[in-house]
This record gives C-alpha cells, structure tokens and sequence, in this order.
C-alpha cells in the first residue's frame, strides 16, 4: 500500500510542529524545509486544522501549533484522516465491483492486510517518531538561510521625510 503525497505532507507537518513545540510556525517556513509546494500545503494545513491535529491562528502574530501533545497523536489517525481511500485493491472499495464475489478470498486477504498495516500505525505516535535528539537541528539544517532584501530609497529612513508633499 502506498500512501498519497497528500498523507506524507500531513505527517511531514505534523512533524515538523512537535519539533517546535512552543513556536508558532508558519505554512510557508514547512514548504521552505520540504521544499514542497506552499499552495498544497495550504490545503493540507486546513485539513489537519478542521481534524482538530493543529491549530492554526492568521495575522501578525498567527502560524500553526500542535492541537495535542505529540504523544497524543496517533499515526493511523492521521492516516486515515487524510487518506480517501484505504482499500488496496479495487473489490475492496466497491460491493459488486468483481465478478468473482462470493468465491474468491483475495478481498478478506487484502481488508485483513490493511487491518495489520492500521495496527502497526495505531500502536505508534507522533511522538514515537519524533525520538533521534537531532531533529531539530536538521529542521534548522534543511531551512533556507534568509537573504536580506537590499534595501531601496523608499524603504530607507533617516529621519528625515522624502516627500516633498510633507516637507
């Protein structure tokens, strides 16, 4: 089973967020990290925030924070919160999709990997997967040293105002 790019940007995420634990982070500083797409992650971010795993705070003083203790977030919620559909093969999804219904057993051979797959996941946390004592510096690593815009004539300040209008 392969879990979409939307499930990984989520747990990346999430991720991210139990390594800053007491810093308000913003969308565009994960994107920056992952080197991911900020307009996806956006979506995302809304997501994780209506399921109650973030929340998240616009403005000035706003950015995204963990909703729960890392150790309180279980990775198969997450998964199946963001995953559509968990079904690996197609006579999963659909009742009456196969002509072999009734007779053949790949389908409860496949729900029953699926169910040890969720059980692996349900037993970890985020905070299980949050253990190496380096992450955060390789958070700090991965992030794109800022560059100083150069500064221009309308956004120097002397004391002295520019406009003649005002002098």
């Amino acid at each position: 089973m392969r879990l979409t790019l939307y499930t990984d940007y989520a747990l990346r995420t999430l991720l991210y967020l139990g390594a800053k634990p007491d810093t308000r982070v913003a969308i565009h500083d994960i994107a920056q990290t992952y080197d991911i797409s900020e307009n996806h992650l956006v979506k995302v971010v809304h997501k994780l925030g209506r399921g109650g795993f973030i929340v998240t705070k616009r403005g000035r003083n706003g950015g995204l924070l963990l909703a729960r203790a890392p150790q309180d977030i279980r990775i198969g919620d997450i998964v199946r919160y963001t995953e559509e559909d968990m079904g690996i093969v197609a006579c999963n999804q659909e009742k009456g999709s196969c002509r072999l219904a009734g007779v053949c057993r790949l389908q409860g051979l496949m729900g029953e990997a699926l169910n040890a797959f969720m059980s692996v996941l349900d037993r970890r946390t985020l905070a299980d997967v949050m253990t190496h004592p380096h992450l955060l510096q390789t958070f700090q690593m991965m992030l794109p040293a800022a560059v100083p815009e150069p500064m221009t004539r309308e956004h120097e300040y002397n004391g002295h105002d520019h406009n003649p209008a005002f002098a």
